[in-house]
């Protein structure tokens, strides 16, 4: 379900290209069954494009990946978490505008 900007996460890649990015990482933690991610889906796959060579994004589906998701606690869908060297910094749950999101990001570039 990953376009092309986007990175499909999974428990095994997560350290890799999550924790030790050299660039921060926007995460959606979503299921396919999942009404309001599939609402979400879009302004994601905007934000991959417009920020691309200064935001990784990935997505990471939470019935699939049982360790990560339960390692950060998620329990509401979706859920955004930023990361940046290696933590999390900040998260969203719900499917929210567009600007809430890039708020978000602003402040971990």
């Amino acid at each position: 379900m990953a376009s092309a900007g986007m990175l499909e996460l999974n428990d095994s890649t997560f350290e890799k290209e999550v924790l030790k990015s050299e660039t921060p990482v926007l995460v959606d933690f979503w299921a396919p069954w999942c009404g309001p991610c599939r609402i979400l889906a879009p302004v994601v796959e905007e934000i991959a494009n417009s920020y691309s060579g200064h935001l990784k994004v990935g997505k990471l589906n939470v019935d699939d990946n049982q360790d990560t998701t339960m390692a950060y606690g998620i329990r509401s869908i979706p859920t955004l978490i930023i990361f940046k060297g290696g933590k999390a910094l900040d998260q969203i749950i719900g499917a929210v505008p567009k600007s809430e999101i890039e708020r978000m990001i602003k402040k971990a570039l």
